[in-house]
């Protein structure tokens, strides 16, 4: 833009032109490139203009290293996981916020990995695609214990609210990790995946109801009832030959030390149901109780209120047998201890009652149900393991830890007492205990002397 009525006081040329390549405007003549006039420094506010740091840099803000490798390792698990993008996306999301939020800025790099698993955990449960802890702490190499606990951390600090899911809700999931299609292994061990799932999911079920998932980590269980349910669907004798490590060698899975108990635990359950059929004459045991699976299952609710009845009938029974063999004195006292164990007390809240109208049968009894304790008596001095003879209780009832018994607090004793004579004798070594000693001593002596 050129400067009208200047002229160069240099050259005396009209080409006069404004630059303001540099932070202050100047008039430069074109043809000699003389400076004619400079901008006055006293229009500029004191101190310059203000300029941003984001103009003067000319660089946006990029996320840190750790981050992106974060959500690269978000990215690798639900590719290995095989999410669709949505759960993708919103774990991206999930991890970007937790590792901004204050709570996770000072934090080791272990704990940060471990956070991605738990973003694609709760985006798993948020878009009710069902998975477990189990599984994010194998992708992740660390313990469920630390994963459950940063999950946990996680989702108060982030105020997400994750649904609760159940263990049947994860088996169809779980059982699709087993390699026991037709085209993994032969034809005699092969088993669809649809029918496996809805055995093991009916196999867990029962479990529910007898107490057994109650407080359990729920891969066992899962595992232990894929097992079982593989082995009823066709119980020929070359599924029947096979053990669980057997078995997880052949699906390609990893054996868990638990699952075994779990499997024990289960075909004890199915044993005690299987005795109940009325058409099976003989001897159910675990060993022949895989044969009757189907039919336990498809009768398990009668099953279970039959062999309630038969167990309460029992304990009746041995109640009555013990107070008649009872002393007389002592009769009513036995009596008396017998109504108030829980069991007895159970059966009368859901035994016939005085009118005759309905039958203990009759009533429909749910194993998860516990007896209830009535009476301050009762309240203050429980019946010690219980659990042991009801027919269906929690795991924490049936193996009770064993409390410590509190010692009473000797309060006259004081260390200022008398010691006696015959204490005094106890501790003086006898003259037998001396010459041992002094042999022992001189043993010892010339062992060291030998050696050095």
């Amino acid at each position: 833009m050129s400067a009208a009525g200047m002229r160069c006081p240099a050259c005396g040329s009209t080409n006069i032109v404004d630059d303001d390549l540099y932070s202050q405007a100047q008039l430069v003549c074109v043809d000699c490139g003389s400076v004619v006039s400079e901008g006055v420094l006293a229009n500029d506010p004191v101190g310059g203009s203000d300029v941003s740091f984001s103009r003067t840099t000319a660089v946006a803000k990029r996320p840190c290293a750790n981050l992106i490798k974060g959500q690269q390792r978000v990215k690798a698990i639900c590719r290995i996981l095989m999410v669709n993008r949505e759960i993708e996306d919103l774990s991206q999301t999930h991890y970007k916020m937790a590792y901004e939020h204050k709570a996770f800025l000072k934090v080791s790099l272990q704990k940060k990995d471990i956070l991605t698993g738990c973003c694609v955990l709760v985006s798993c449960r948020q878009l009710n695609w069902p998975i477990t802890v189990g599984t994010i702490s194998c992708l992740l190499d660390a313990d469920s214990m630390v994963v459950g606990a940063i999950y946990q951390e996680m989702v108060k600090n982030l105020s997400i609210e994750a649904p609760i899911i159940n263990v049947t809700d994860v088996i169809e999931a779980h059982c699709h990790e087993y390699k026991i299609s037709s085209l993994d292994v032969p034809e005699e061990l092969a088993e669809n995946s649809r029918d496996l799932t809805k055995r093991a999911v009916a196999l867990v079920e029962l479990a529910a109801d007898s107490w057994i998932v109650t407080g359990r980590k729920p891969i066992p269980i899962m595992m232990a009832a894929t097992y079982l349910a593989w082995q009823s669907l066709k119980p020929n004798k070359h599924r029947l030959k096979f053990s669980l490590d057997k078995f997880c060698q052949v699906a390609k899975v990893k054996k868990l030390k638990s699952a075994m108990t779990r499997v024990a635990e289960i075909k004890e359950v199915l044993c005690k149901l299987g005795k109940e059929i009325p058409w099976v004459r003989e001897t159910v045991t675990p060993d022949n109780v895989i044969q009757l699976v189907e039919c336990i299952l498809q009768n398990r609710y009668a099953l279970l209120r039959r062999a309630m009845r038969t167990h309460e009938d029992a304990l009746l029974e041995e109640s009555q047998a013990s107070c008649a063999e009872a002393p007389p004195e002592s009769s009513s006292q036995i009596s008396e201890c017998a109504d108030q164990t829980p069991i007895t007390s159970f059966v009368k809240q859901n035994g016939s009652n005085s009118d005759g109208k309905e039958k203990p049968g009759d009533v429909d009894y749910n194993p998860r149900v516990l007896p209830e304790h009535s009476g301050t008596q009762e309240s203050q001095n429980p019946p010690q393991n219980w659990g042991k003879r009801v027919l269906f209780a929690p795991p924490c009832v049936i193996h009770a830890k064993k409390r410590r018994a509190e010692q009473p607090e000797h309060t006259d004793v004081t260390g200022d007492e008398e010691i006696s004579d015959s204490e005094i004798d106890s501790y003086i070594r006898t003259p037998q205990e001396a010459r041992d000693f002094a042999l022992m001593q001189q043993m010892l002596s010339l062992s060291d002397s030998a050696k050095s």
